[in-house]
């Protein structure tokens, strides 16, 4: 007897209950968020209200979760996009800008600064509404036709400070030291960890970018609020913390309010009427950016891609979603390359960088896939708050580099740093035996410390790559060995300097690398081509289905953690060698380094 008709039948590839389970909660899920997404339609006449704060970083790296919405600060690129829609959008009747706890790079105040001056020529109003501010919040507010300081808050403008903490002395205690190999001797991201106090080398290099950055920041500040230099200098040197009625009679701000009041006075200039709860004429920059053209309306069909490297330099980014590391890996490089390549319709590229530098190895790789970008297309650099050290070796790929006055540069140079934990290990007691075949087998243990031969290879080493570097530099600027390295050897430079030293070309910002690549590619001048940002910004479902390690649920988890971490530490930007420094005490290997030795940032 032939059972097979009393069992029952198996149900085979997606008829299962869990596959369906499977396909049929996610969609419904998108159709809930779908119908549930707020509307975006503008009204005829408002008044555009744009948050800043935090350290601006210059991309997003994925689209928040739907159902726990982003409280993270725009990035610089969003923001001078919004700012370049509203400058030609005749429905935006002003701007008002709430500015709080920026603590950035003088050169990303700076494109801010230039972005709304842009505004006010197009004839619009722009307002500044300051809450409880420092220095960094006021100097971007000092470039609108006005400034309100919240009623009962205060402006502490002391000035600007550097600040290195150095381990080696605490480290020492615990039992762990570093050795290190330096080329050369201004490239003082290893004095940390070796030293207990700067070299004069650090002080003269710091001090330079401190005149230049506060020297700056007192001309145009002083020349906006009509005083004088000397005046605002005696105010951060002699007053510095004051209250809203004290600034308001130093002439530093235009009145005094709260939040409500203004948004109530803006809402009756547009309207003519008073407020009711159905007034819609404040919008804010998230809901313009959700309903306008993005990033740009386009008057063309010729397209230029702009490929932004953010972060630190890495080999390759993590492959659990578990990490919180941040930056630009080479993968992620190939991949932008060659969605521009193509893209038959894109005719140049710009490289956007904001990379304090990091794996020199990954830095090379990268640029060796740009040289060969260039090649195809024209390609120019823009130089954002900071391009330097492996930053500055990939920006060596563009026909045109173009940085702002303020951009920190050039760090030429290379750094090895190896821990040795043999004291610590000792300490606890902890025995090792090591059975080896080859000679350095265990030269490179964070056991013990490198010696002899295997020391002098581990610093010949970083001199090899250092002139791999200058020589880099040398055929891409055309200029002889010796005169790249009178100007590398770890040197930093700001942008307007670093045009003195050969390394630049021009100042400018991102819309002025545009217009540079537009003309590299012989495209219509009268016509703005259709941007293409690269990499391309993966949605939160996307983000939440790509291929990796990690399961959907722990990517659920991460994406939730790093929302949280966002909201506890809004706008905190980590050390830029941070990733760095938890990999060598991870790993205990050497790592070569392109990196820059400090981080320069206006509170």
């Amino acid at each position: 007897m032939n059972n097979n008709s009393a069992m029952p039948k198996k149900k085979w590839g997606c008829f299962r209950t869990g596959c369906l389970a499977l396909l049929i909660i996610p969609v419904l899920l998108v159709g809930l968020f779908w119908f549930l997404r707020p509307s975006h339609s503008l009204p005829d006449r408002f008044v555009l209200t744009v948050p800043l704060g935090g350290a601006l970083n210059e991309i997003r790296e994925n689209s928040s979760l739907p159902f726990l919405p982003s409280r993270e600060p725009l990035s610089l690129q969003e923001l001078l996009f919004i700012l370049d829609h509203a400058t030609r959008d005749n429905r935006v009747e002003e701007l008002l800008l709430d500015i709080g706890g920026l603590h950035t790079t003088p050169a990303k105040i700076t494109q801010v600064r230039e972005a709304i001056e842009k505004v006010r020529k197009g004839g619009k109003k722009v307002t500044a509404f300051l809450h409880s501010a420092e220095d960094s919040d006021y100097l971007l507010a000092t470039a609108c036709d006005s400034i309100i300081l919240e009623r009962g808050g205060f402006l502490l403008l002391d000035g600007l400070k550097a600040e290195t903490l150095f381990y080696t002395t605490p480290l020492g205690k615990i039992g762990v030291e570093f050795q290190a190999a330096q080329w050369k001797k201004y490239k003082s991201g290893i004095e940390p960890f070796t030293r207990t106090g700067p070299s004069k080398e650090y002080f003269e290099e710091i001090n330079a970018l401190l005149d230049e950055v506060f020297e700056d920041y007192l001309l145009y500040a002083s020349k906006r609020r009509g005083i004088t230099r000397d005046a605002f200098e005696a105010i951060i040197n002699g007053t510095a913390l004051m209250s809203a009625s004290k600034a308001k009679s130093l002439g530093l701000v235009d009145s005094e309010s709260s939040f409500w009041e203004v948004e109530r006075a803006f809402t009756r200039k547009i309207t003519g009427k008073e407020p009711t709860s159905d007034s819609d004429v404040m919008v804010s920059a998230i809901d313009y950016r959700s309903a306008v053209e993005w990033p740009r309306k386009p008057e063309s069909d010729e397209r230029i891609a702009v490929i932004t490297l953010s972060g630190t330099i890495v080999r390759s980014a993590p492959e659990s979603a578990a990490g919180l590391s941040e930056g630009i890996d080479v993968e992620t490089v190939k991949n932008s390359i060659d969605g521009a390549l193509e893209d038959k319709k894109v005719k140049a590229i710009v490289l956007r960088i904001d990379s304090p530098g990091g794996d020199a190895l990954a830095s090379a790789d990268m640029l060796q896939m740009l040289d060969s970008a260039a090649v195809k297309k024209p390609l120019v650099v823009s130089m954002s708050g900071v391009a330097a050290s492996g930053g500055y070796m990939a920006a060596l790929a563009g026909k045109t580099i173009i940085a702002e006055p303020l951009t920190i540069t050039g760090s030429i140079g290379v750094y090895a740093l190896k821990p040795n934990i043999r004291a610590a290990a000792d300490k606890i007691g902890l025995g090792r035996t090591v059975v080896t075949r080859g000679r350095y087998a265990d030269a490179n243990t964070p056991f013990k410390p490198l010696e002899g031969e295997a020391y002098n290879k581990f610093v010949a080493a970083s001199g090899e790559v250092y002139n791999d570097f200058i020589s880099k530099v040398a055929a891409s600027r055309k200029m002889r060995i010796a005169a790249v390295d009178s100007v590398a050897g770890g040197r930093v430079w700001t942008g307007s300097r670093a045009i003195k030293a050969g390394l630049v070309d021009r100042t400018g910002g991102l819309f002025d690398a545009i217009q540079a690549a537009q003309q590299l590619a012989k495209m219509d001048m009268t016509k703005k081509p259709r941007i293409m940002l690269y990499p391309v910004q993966k949605t939160w479902l996307e983000s939440l289905l790509r291929s990796g390690g990690a399961s959907f649920s722990e990517k659920i988890a991460f994406a939730l953690k790093k929302q949280v971490l966002h909201e506890i530490n809004a706008g905190q930007q980590y050390a830029s060698m941070a990733a760095y420094y938890q990999m060598l005490m991870s790993t205990g290997q050497f790592q070569m380094l392109a990196v820059m030795p400090c981080e320069i940032v206006i509170r």
